[in-house]
């Protein structure tokens, strides 16, 4: 009866060790999904920063004066003179 009782203790404490090594397992899988949540967000948080600034750049780029600032600013070239312009007629 007593060689029972210690296989079946033997038995309960290596259940208990495994349930152990199986949670301390688990805690370390969820701490590493966490981190990596928390990377992803992060990626989220940038990619949305980005996705701003395409959207103000995207606005800039599609004012109608733009031409028209570029040409002055960039290529120095001025309105010509009323009298100086010249209408073709197809």
């Amino acid at each position: 009866m007593a060689a029972i009782k210690n296989i079946l203790m033997s038995i309960l404490i290596a259940m208990l060790m495994l349930s152990a090594i199986a949670v301390i397992y688990s805690k370390y899988q969820s701490r590493l999904l966490f981190i990596e949540i928390q990377n992803k967000e992060k990626q989220l948080d940038d990619y949305e920063v980005e996705w701003g600034r395409l959207q103000l750049e995207l606005t800039t780029l599609t004012e109608e004066n733009r031409i028209e600032v570029e040409a002055r600013n960039r290529l120095m070239l001025t309105l010509p003179a009323q009298n100086k312009i010249v209408y073709i007629k197809h």
